[in-house]
């Protein structure tokens, strides 16, 4: 969240072959704006970057973009459903059962950008999906939890949120961080946002954050991901740069479960929402330094950690979302915080 050579280590190991793959196929100097970064000014960096795209039209998605980028690699004459997982002839394309049509993954009630460039035109969250399975959904945030969806195994839907299966889930979750950077209110556009939340619609947010966060770390990119970013790319001329770094989630929201290399640190934090005061503990014997971020990336509380247990004051702090990091020299440790002030 904060400038920091630290901040560089977050998922490194576990994205290396991926980012050796992803290279080959970004431009060179695409990034170059966001070297260096995290927090907000990453956010802003890769705003620059991919704001301005070239506008499809509604019908260019139904007519040619969304049967090249979810192409089935198996059939060329079929595109692979984004919450089902089928195959299905690309010319079953349409309104009846059994038809396929355009998934807006971030619901276009969540800001009421309808089918209108560029938010509702923009083939980076514009899936293929089955008619039904698109209409369950409906504006749903989303979510873990629920009850089967029929006809799409591993989904689940209950009244306030939807899962998609696991094999689809950090697509999910990429795709909504994507819209979050990309529309940030310029030149009259909308300005949505991710939150930790369910039950957002009307409003120009979308959620819930925390597990979009683990979806992500828990799916990373594949070849069919990657490849349909390059297809995307080729029409519109900008890129979902979470496909390409993954990275760059952690260093501008941060993650809900703790990140350690190295030193082997392994860290507990509770109560999650804290009141007022929150208890520490962690394997290591040498004093910690850490710090406290609102997600905007102002720096609230720093401070040393003593060995072993250590207790943090919250207790002047606002309700909300915040992310702590815990450092030593070789590492940094990120805990997703939620402050929650009970009142009496």
């Amino acid at each position: 969240m904060i400038k920091t050579r630290y901040s560089t280590i977050v998922l490194l190991l576990s994205f290396i072959a991926l980012f050796q793959f992803a290279s080959a196929q970004i431009p060179p100097g695409y990034y170059d704006d966001a070297a260096g970064l995290t927090g907000i000014e990453l956010k802003d960096a890769l705003h620059d970057i991919i704001k301005n795209h070239d506008e499809p039209s509604y019908d260019d998605l139904r007519d040619f973009i969304l049967k090249a980028s979810d192409e089935d690699p198996d059939n060329p004459n079929n595109v692979i459903l984004l919450y089902s997982g089928i195959s299905r002839p690309k010319s079953m394309f349409g309104g009846n059962s059994g038809d396929w049509n355009r998934e807006h993954v971030w619901a276009k009630s969540h800001g009421d950008f309808g089918n209108n460039p560029p938010s509702g035109t923009d083939a980076h969250h514009i899936r293929p999906t089955d008619v039904q399975i698109n209409s369950i959904r409906g504006n749903l945030d989303f979510d873990n939890g629920g009850d089967p969806v029929s006809g799409a195994p591993g989904c689940y839907k209950d009244g306030d949120s939807f899962e998609p299966r696991d094999a689809v889930k950090g697509d999910v979750a990429r795709m909504v961080f994507y819209m979050d950077v990309r529309y940030e209110g310029d030149n009259g556009e909308l300005d949505l946002t991710v939150v930790d939340a369910v039950n957002t619609a009307p409003a120009p947010e979308l959620g819930k954050l925390s597990v979009l966060l683990e979806w992500h770390q828990q799916d990373p990119p594949d070849d069919f991901e990657r490849n349909r970013n390059n297809v995307v790319y080729s029409y519109q001329e900008n890129r979902n740069p979470f496909i390409d770094h993954p990275e760059f989630v952690e260093e501008i929201w941060g993650h809900p479960s703790s990140i350690s290399v190295s030193d082997q640190i392994f860290v507990s934090c509770y109560p999650n929402p804290v009141n007022n005061r929150l208890f520490v503990e962690y394997s290591y014997s040498s004093m910690l330094t850490y710090s406290l971020l609102s997600f905007d990336g102002k720096q609230v509380l720093e401070g040393q950690l003593q060995a072993d247990k250590s207790t943090i004051n919250t207790s002047n702090i606002g309700n909300g979302l915040f992310v702590l990091l815990i450092k030593n020299e070789n590492n940094v440790i990120i805990k997703q915080l939620k402050v929650l002030k009970i009142t009496r």
